[in-house]
């Protein structure tokens, strides 16, 4: 049996033959689900591979604090700036990361772990700080 293969991913040929379909038959095309949408396509904020993203508003709104692993240490608490918080965020590092409520990654209060690929448009709590996971 001879295999197939193709250049296109199946989530972006899956995305044309939806909008083919809905446009032949006069209907909007449902979008993806945030996790699968392509980084900065107008609908989340900017955040590249590689990258924790942070945003102080809800909606991937306001001035955007950006991480990498080459800035941090993993398993390390790291806290934001004194008197910020983030309302959104994405987490696109490749590894799991844990925000936390608490500036100093404490448990007593609100804190979750989100695998990468996680978008949030308006986290739960503030979040004050964050560890980045091995695994």
């Amino acid at each position: 049996m001879r295999a197939f293969r193709t250049a296109v991913p199946a989530v972006a040929l899956a995305a044309a033959l939806t909008a083919v379909t809905a446009g032949a038959a006069g209907a909007a095309p449902t979008a993806p689900a945030a996790q699968d949408r392509p980084a900065g396509d107008g609908r989340l904020g900017p955040c590249a591979a590689g990258q924790l993203c942070l945003w102080p508003k809800p909606g991937f709104q306001g001035n955007r604090r950006v991480s990498e692993l080459a800035g941090i240490q993993i398993e390390s608490c790291t806290t934001l700036p004194q008197g910020t918080s983030a309302a959104s965020f994405a987490n696109r590092m490749g590894r799991p990361v844990t925000l936390y409520q608490s500036a100093t990654c404490a448990e007593t209060g609100e804190f979750a772990t989100y695998p990468s690929g996680t978008w949030v448009p308006e986290a739960a709590y503030p979040v004050r700080a964050y560890k980045v996971w091995e695994s």
